[in-house]
């Protein structure tokens, strides 16, 4: 009797990160991807549903912004079983924390995933098992998130911009966006381009959530400067920002939900 292959389920705030993760697990005869987010919020809202009953394993990043990975979970009746991806090792022992399957370290390779899913494979039941009913579960994963929240970070107030030999150190505060093109990232300032040399996913992890936001995945955004936020008859959204140019930059259908949550409009 042929066995059904696992349905997997991949949340991760950054499209390339989930592509990356779709085509790796493409090489999985026994395993299909049956959906995935990058947001978690619309996740939640599908593993709210009937999506978990659809779902043999999901595929969860814990650091997103407006809502980490063990929030996302605290807010589920049922719970799934679960890969944690992380960039950050920190976050991996806390998923230990949790009935989890296994954590990966990002950027994910194929031997980490072999070793996940052969865990997967030995351990997972034929039934829904009782923990993953466990009303107390979600007061474990409700502590975790409030212990992630309340880490004091300390983020960065400059960056520094190399040109030839000399190095120039930008201010956060006067960056208006960061800009990749050409495979390369550009701090934006008054609309001079100055090359800085992590990519915007880099910057993403590095930089205060709080004020700055992916939401293109060619552009991290300072909230601090949005001025206007612009929506056209055919459904595209931009923004306008404060500087002298008012210059215009595009938001991803895909980023527009968490941007519309950030600024409250």
């Amino acid at each position: 009797m042929e066995t059904a292959p696992l349905r997997a389920y991949l949340v991760d705030d950054e499209p390339l990160a989930v592509e990356r993760l779709a085509r790796l697990l493409a090489r999985y005869e026994f395993l299909r991807v049956v959906g995935s987010s990058s947001d978690p919020a619309q996740a939640l809202d599908f593993l709210s549903g009937q999506g978990v009953e659809l779902v043999d394993v999901l595929f969860l990043d814990i650091q997103m912004p407006g809502m980490n990975g063990f929030e996302l979970l605290a807010r589920l009746a049922v719970q799934p079983f679960v890969i944690f991806t992380t960039a950050f090792d920190q976050y991996a022992l806390r998923a230990f924390e949790v009935n989890s399957i296994d954590y990966l370290l990002k950027p994910i390779e194929t031997g980490q995933l072999d070793r996940a899913l052969a865990k997967l494979g030995r351990i997972r039941p034929v039934g829904k098992p009782g923990w993953q009913r466990d009303p107390a579960l979600p007061a474990v994963l409700n502590d975790l998130a409030n212990s992630l929240l309340g880490q004091k970070v300390i983020y960065p107030r400059r960056i520094a911009s190399r040109v030839g030999d000399r190095i120039s150190f930008l201010e956060l505060d006067a960056i208006t966006h960061f800009a990749a093109r050409d495979k390369l990232t550009y701090a934006v300032i008054e609309g001079r381009e100055h090359c800085v040399d992590q990519s915007i996913a880099a910057l993403e992890q590095k930089l205060d959530p709080a004020r700055f936001l992916r939401i293109h995945r060619a552009i991290l955004l300072n909230l601090d400067w949005v001025d206007q936020a612009n929506v056209s008859f055919a459904g595209g959204t931009s923004i306008s920002l404060k500087d002298a140019r008012h210059t215009q930059l595009p938001v991803a259908r895909d980023r527009l939900r968490l941007l519309r949550s950030r600024l409250d409009f």
